[in-house]
């Protein structure tokens, strides 16, 4: 049924498709080309927040801190950054960071890089924070971060704050500037997602091994594939199984695998009035069970994924199993009819690329969906286009959205914060996760998140994703790999569990 789905559904009238797109010219000596998923719409990260994206933002711009391997926290614009009271970390500059300008990084930056990120209407990261520090300066180097509850894994969060000079500092994401990163940028075109960095002469650090980096947007996997096949991209990421079979052996191609801390979701559309059927989760749990989703992870994802068995990836530290989606599509059709949902119409869109294969994986969604007497329909956008005004109610009507959603920090208490932390004043400016607010959800996980002790947290932790599930949030949900595919040339690319690796550390040999 799955490979005759994506038959029956290629003459959808789906919405506007990425065109065709490859790179042009092999890459040079000391010049390693990347070949990414999405456009990369800018160098900042307020608001263009998705994996890939990560490693070209911070060879650029830096944070106090990052995660690395084993997702732990490690220092980069601080070389401390300690918890002195349970609502105060105090925190020092590295003696000697400083901008590609030659100007240092000050302690008044930090302070702007936090009111800039909160001026940012719909942002991803700031619903990763249970609140926003302030910032108390001790010296030149040295300052506070003051929280009016305790935050426990600030460490974690603030390593998606990415510094800036304060003069040059604003409320949007920044397409070019100054950063302290081992890399400048000489030229960008957000419109077509190119970008050319060169080594930063005034970085801090150790010295990159790679003289200049050239970043391309390639919407078109098959694209990227044949460019990665025949040397005119070093690196394309978050690739499907089935491209991940074609280059497996090959000669002058490897893959880097690990495990994923994203989780991608078919995640409902909690906006819908009262009286909707979507609005009873009966329903939504209802639907559910049209899902097969271990053919969805066998014979469409080929094995690279997982059926996702809590509300955020068990990988996380903090999450716990809560439940399993089930397949029964005669359950579903039962259940849909003895709640008035028997003709039941779904609107599912999605942005191209959001995942490795999207479209097989909606098209046999829509499949299953349409077997149980629902009319589903399918809308794709384009990378770049409109989706977030749709996603947060401003434009046009929706049921399911497929979504993907990254953890940047590790934990678990910070994608369940993002997701299942909204308030009717997060809403109001369209700043909660698809409408999903459940306030006596948001003050439990508020609670549990302050908690400094481990265990108790971890406790009132597995609580709340136990409510949560029982809201029923998702259609369907998984935990995929990541994968990324690289020229033999290219040397030392640690990829870590959230799909990104240090562009510094990186070298060419040939």
């Amino acid at each position: 049924m799955l490979r005759l789905g994506a038959g029956a559904t290629a003459g959808l009238a789906l919405g506007p498709l990425a065109g065709c797109a490859g790179p042009t010219g092999a890459p040079g000596p000391g010049t390693i080309s990347l070949g990414l998923n999405r456009s990369l719409v800018s160098l900042d990260n307020k608001l263009n927040q998705f994996d890939a994206a990560v490693t070209v933002q911070r060879a650029v711009r830096q944070a106090l801190t990052r995660i690395g391997r084993g997702l732990t926290t490690e220092l980069v614009l601080a070389d401390r950054f300690e918890m002195t009271e349970p609502t105060r970390w105090t925190v020092r500059l590295r003696d000697g960071v400083r901008y590609s300008d030659g100007t240092p990084v000050t302690v008044k930056d930090v302070a702007t890089a936090l009111k800039m990120y909160a001026g940012v209407n719909g942002s991803f990261l700031i619903g990763l924070f249970p609140e926003l520090p302030t910032v108390e300066k001790v010296d030149e180097r040295t300052f506070h971060l003051r929280t009016e509850h305790p935050v426990p894994i600030l460490d974690q969060l603030m390593a998606n704050i990415l510094i800036s000079p304060a003069a040059k500092n604003r409320p949007e994401e920044l397409t070019g500037g100054v950063g302290s990163g081992p890399y400048v940028v000489t030229s960008a075109n957000s419109g077509t997602g190119e970008y050319s960095l060169a080594v930063n002469p005034e970085y801090w650090g150790r010295r990159p091994a790679i003289e200049k980096v050239r970043v391309r947007f390639v919407p078109e996997e098959s694209s990227r594939v044949v460019a990665v096949r025949s040397g005119e991209l070093d690196v394309i990421d978050t690739i499907t199984p089935d491209s991940a079979e074609q280059l497996r052996g090959l000669p002058g191609v490897r893959l880097e695998r690990t495990s994923g801390t994203r989780v991608n979701q078919l995640f409902f559309n909690f906006r819908k009035p009262r009286g909707h059927p979507l609005a009873d989760p009966r329903v939504r749990e209802a639907l559910s069970y049209a899902i097969d989703g271990e053919a969805l992870v066998r014979d469409v994802l080929t094995g690279s994924a997982q059926q996702a068995e809590g509300v955020v990836p068990l990988a996380l530290r903090g999450a716990v199993r809560t439940g399993s989606y089930v397949y029964d599509p005669g359950k579903a059709r039962k259940k849909l009819a003895a709640l008035g949902a028997g003709d039941l119409k779904v609107r599912i869109i999605w942005e191209s690329g959001e995942f490795p294969a999207d479209t097989s994986v909606m098209e046999a969604v829509l499949e299953m969906l349409r077997a149980v007497g629902v009319r589903a329909s399918l809308q794709q956008f384009q990378p770049g286009g409109d989706i977030l005004q749709w996603r947060q109610g401003r434009r046009g009507d929706w049921d399911v959205l497929g979504n993907g959603y990254s953890v940047p920090t590790g934990h678990a208490s910070t994608s369940l914060q993002g997701m299942y932390g909204g308030t009717p004043e997060k809403e109001k400016t369209r700043d909660t996760y698809q409408g999903y607010v459940f306030p006596e959800i948001a003050a439990r996980l508020a609670d549990a998140s302050a908690e400094s002790d481990e265990k108790t947290r971890d406790k009132k932790l597995a609580a709340v994703q136990k409510a949560i599930w029982d809201t029923r949030p998702c259609l369907w949900a998984f935990i995929p790999n990541v994968v990324l595919a690289r020229r033999t040339r290219v040397k030392d690319v640690r990829l870590l569990q959230v799909n990104s690796y240090d562009l510094a550390a990186v070298r060419l040999e040939g």
